[in-house]
């Protein structure tokens, strides 16, 4: 049997009204152990009639609280609170009817394990369909994902068979951006700090630390010389702060050795190989950002290739 929610509410009325005879003490023992706001028991206790000018009865205050609950989307709650404390109410000494008392506690043992079981299946309808929402939400995420991914790569692809190597290093700073704000990463566009002495690339947070970010798009592979700037940066920040160098056509032979050799392991490295694996979904960004960190921090190595982990 469905127990209509007009008739769990008719009963949680009938509860306020009969279980107790003084209102101050209902509010106690019924609407406080119901959850029931606080604003809403003193206005259950003090509001009256606007015709007579009289208090309430507990009868029509019961009414205004749970249509002020419903209002808020939460009545349900206190209507299920409210038939639990009477279903084991024994307290017939604070009612003016001892009998009628009695009849609103059966009908409250009579619906409990009804409404018990109701409250279930619409919870299991509930789950069900926030299971449906979430995995339709995850396939719209995934295709707007490998859309915009596909758009990004084609930038990539066009900017490498082109010969603007100006254009392409603004393109790059902006194509990184972008890739980073696709996969959910918080994001930080190029900036200027210390009264503009200093200027950054980019920045992105993951796990609670920030990365400052460095971009190269030259015909010649990067040097040390290259680095020395980021790594002076991510020097003078805070101390969960760490630096990564995109160098596209990747870095000379003495930049590795040189990371390995600094006290402070605080830059990884990327190349333009594991830029084109993330813009192709070969391998997911944050996973390769996060098995390069786990390489710098147990193996000391600050360039581990995306070849490598996919």
């Amino acid at each position: 049997m469905t127990v209509s929610l007009v008739d769990q509410r008719r009963l949680a009325i009938e509860i306020i009204a009969t279980l107790v005879n003084i209102k101050r003490t209902a509010a106690d023992q019924l609407l406080r152990r119901a959850n029931v706001p606080e604003p809403l028991i003193g206005r259950f206790l003090s509001d009256r009639d606007p015709a007579t000018g009289t208090k309430l009865s507990k009868r029509v205050a019961g009414a205004m609280v749970l249509d002020a609950l419903a209002a808020e989307g939460c009545e349900a709650e206190v209507i299920d609170a409210l038939i639990s404390i009477a279903a084991n109410w024994d307290a017939y000494h604070l009612a003016a009817d001892e009998y009628q008392a009695r009849a609103t506690v059966q009908k409250a043992r009579e619906v409990q394990p009804e409404l018990a079981g109701q409250r279930e299946q619409e919870d299991a309808a509930r789950q069900a369909r926030d299971r449906a929402a979430s995995a339709a939400a995850e396939r719209a995420r995934k295709v707007t994902l490998g859309q915009q991914s596909a758009l990004l790569l084609g930038q990539f692809d066009h900017a490498m068979a082109g010969d603007d190597a100006h254009g392409r290093g603004y393109l790059l700073q902006d194509l990184l951006n972008r890739l980073f704000d696709l996969h959910e990463f918080p994001v930080h566009r190029a900036f200027q700090r210390n009264a503009g002495a200093e200027q950054i690339d980019g920045a992105f947070e993951m796990d609670g630390w920030h990365y400052l970010v460095e971009c190269r798009w030259r015909k010649q592979p990067a040097d040390s010389r290259d680095l020395d700037g980021l790594v002076g940066q991510v020097g003078r920040s805070g101390r969960q702060s760490m630096g990564v160098f995109l160098s596209i056509n990747g870095w000379s032979e003495h930049v590795v050795p040189m990371l390995l050799q600094s006290r402070d392991k605080c830059i990884i490295l990327m190349d333009g190989y594991d830029l084109r694996s993330a813009l192709s979904q070969q391998i997911a960004l944050r996973t390769l950002v996060q098995a390069k960190i786990r390489a710098l921090n147990l193996k000391a190595t600050p360039f581990l290739s995306a070849r490598e982990c996919m």
